[in-house]
């Protein structure tokens, strides 16, 4: 993989240099050349007009300690390796699996973890003409073809999970905008199936399948307009969150497949979504640029987060930097250690989070007092650059009462604005444009004192970024996106907006939202015209917030890592996983987890040429 080489930080003033290395505040993720796995041959694939590179992990509780398998889809491959990580060097000359599919292209797959083990496991994998698979790469066997005649349906599959705690149950999402669930004992019938209502609510409908005998598919769910591009059980199993082209977030009560709630992009589709370990929040993104967390208790936005140039492919959050700091506060546990299963991220079946983490439910029912907490996420987009985020206290439990028009004082936003007219106030702020070193110059004037905090005291709580004070009906809403972070740290939203809006939207990897310049066909859509008229009605309300009502965090890290599109991103024990278009998997050892390979990344034998 041809790179540039490095100086040591990882840096290079030259704008296309890619980072081989960055620095959090846990210490320094550094890029792993030896432990890139990708085609046999190393040689970029030419992604024009294929399908996403995706990821899967399984461990299969190999008595070796080597356990973790990795499975991706590079164009018409598909690949099956022992995954090393950051202990050994892979060896990409001796893949378990590899299989070339004619006339259809692997879109994406899945593990099921309860069934793993060293001499089998279930892979699921979805294909770009509508069939599902199901394969055993360690046996080498293929054992059932479901939709095989697509008579279910002919549309591309964009997402396909195991249904968590079961050894049968699986369900997929197409193009198309309909899910289903199949049971892989039951065949899928040799006509077209008759479906029958179940159940019906806002923009969505359930329908079971009409049949004397048993028969896939058990269920169709039809949701929104146009493509389900993801979904996403929570981590107990029981919700499940979908993500769709026409901007909607909507989550529904699986079993019942009742609707718990909805969220609305700023703008365009959205395109993934994923859990927090506690099930307590929702983090979307897509064709807005950004990443919208979303409170699954309180059904509402409560922050936004501005980072990427372009589209946002992925969303994931860090089960292992997720913490809590809470001293002895009564537990109330929304879950219990079982339901760490890895559903509420793109690849199930990796190792479950360790179960400390269920004290992330641990919060005081009583108190009003804010436990300190950070939940980390990541995000990776069509930009070539990895973003990582930290939600904190300030954001997640403001010290006033929770009304839309509330001035958060220790977070840096706006109030929306007052009904006499007058223009809200503001919180001044001094902000670096780096995004790492961002300082609150805020003092906690309405708390009762500071949280806990166990982190030293220079370092940011909160990385929100400061909110233009003007009152009109959302100049920040026309304006904010086309700036990139270094400006946003650096100029006011009213700053030549025209320009830099016109001069950003020109790439073709940026928001072609609504414009037939879109390198995703929206034809879903029904009009430009229609969409702008469904967002004037949802901007401003509970379903999609105004810019300056929601708190707009900044990105700890935002690093181009790629020089193609990102289009995974996975955390790990010991590293983060992340994968281009250009058919590399690359992984970063977490700071201190380098071990083995730290001694053998010279430019001799590295592989890639990539010096570190």
């Amino acid at each position: 993989m041809q790179r540039h080489s490095m100086a040591a930080e990882g840096g290079g003033k030259e704008m296309n240099e890619i980072k081989t290395q960055f620095t959090t505040r846990e210490g320094v993720y550094k890029l792993l050349t030896h432990s890139e796995y990708s085609r046999p041959n190393r040689v970029p694939f030419n992604s024009q007009g294929s399908n996403p590179v995706k990821v899967s992990f399984v461990n299969v509780n190999d008595q070796s300690g080597n356990g973790d398998r990795i499975c991706f889809n590079v164009g018409r491959e598909l690949y099956f390796y022992i995954y090393k990580g950051v202990r050994k060097a892979a060896d990409l000359s001796k893949p378990i699996d590899k299989r070339i599919y004619k006339g259809t292209q692997p879109t994406c797959h899945d593990f099921n973890p309860l069934t793993a083990t060293a001499e089998s496991v279930s892979l699921l994998v979805g294909f770009s003409a509508g069939q599902v698979q199901l394969i055993d790469p360690i046996k080498k066997e293929t054992s059932k073809l479901f939709n095989e005649e697509r008579l279910i349906d002919k549309s591309r599959v964009t997402c396909v999970r195991w249904v968590p705690g079961s050894e049968s149950l699986f369900l997929v999402a197409h193009s198309s905008g309909s899910m289903y669930l199949y049971n892989v004992e039951n065949t899928c019938g040799t006509t077209a199936p008759h479906y029958q209502l179940l159940k019906q609510g806002e923009n969505y409908a359930v329908h079971t399948c009409k049949s004397k005998s048993a028969r896939n598919p058990l269920l169709r769910w039809t949701v929104g307009e146009g493509a389900l591009n993801e979904f996403a059980f929570s981590p107990d199993g029981k919700f499940l969150a979908c993500a769709s082209q026409d901007g909607f977030l909507r989550v529904f009560g699986f079993d019942a497949a009742e609707l718990h709630g909805t969220m609305k992009s700023y703008f365009g589709g959205l395109l993934c979504v994923c859990w927090s370990p506690d099930g307590r929040y929702i983090v979307a993104g897509g064709e807005d640029d950004l990443v919208t967390v979303w409170s699954f208790l309180d059904c509402r936005v409560i922050a936004r987060g501005h980072g990427h140039k372009s589209w946002v492919s992925v969303v994931a959050f860090d089960h292992c930097t997720t913490s809590v700091e809470d001293g002895d506060l009564p537990a109330e546990f929304s879950g219990s250690d079982e339901d760490f299963h890895e559903q509420n991220h793109f690849s199930a079946g990796r190792d479950r989070a360790n179960s400390s983490h269920s004290r992330l439910s641990k919060r005081n029912s009583t108190d009003s007092r804010p436990v300190s907490v950070t939940y980390r996420f990541g995000s990776v987009g069509q930009d070539t650059q990895l973003c990582l985020w930290d939600l904190t206290e300030d954001i997640l439990f403001p010290h006033l009462p929770l009304s839309r028009t509330r001035t958060h004082t220790n977070v840096m936003s706006a109030t929306s604005p007052p009904a006499t007219g007058q223009p809200p106030s503001t919180l001044s702020t001094t902000t670096s444009s780096g995004g790492t070193n961002s300082k609150d110059n805020l003092s906690n004037s309405s708390t009762s004192g500071n949280p806990t905090n166990s982190l030293p005291g220079t370092l940011p709580r909160s990385n929100s970024l400061p909110h233009s004070s003007n009152p009109a009906n959302s100049i920040i809403d026309s304006a904010f996106i086309a700036t990139s972070v270094s400006k946003f740290a650096t100029l006011s939203l009213h700053d030549s907006r025209k320009e830099r809006h016109e001069k950003d939207h020109k790439r073709n990897h940026s928001m072609g939202h609504i414009s037939s310049k879109s390198s995703d066909k929206l034809n879903q859509l029904s009009s430009s015209k229609m969409a702008k008229a469904d967002a004037a009605k949802t901007l401003g309300t509970t379903l999609c917030p105004r810019m300056e009502e929601v708190p707009l965090l900044e990105p700890l890290v935002c690093k181009k890592i790629a020089h193609e599109r990102l289009t995974v991103l996975i955390f790990l024990e010991d590293c983060l996983v992340t994968a281009c278009q250009e058919g590399f998997v690359c992984t970063w050892a977490r700071p201190g987890k380098v071990g083995l390979l730290s001694s053998q990344n010279n430019p001799a034998n590295s592989p890639s040429g990539t010096v570190v």
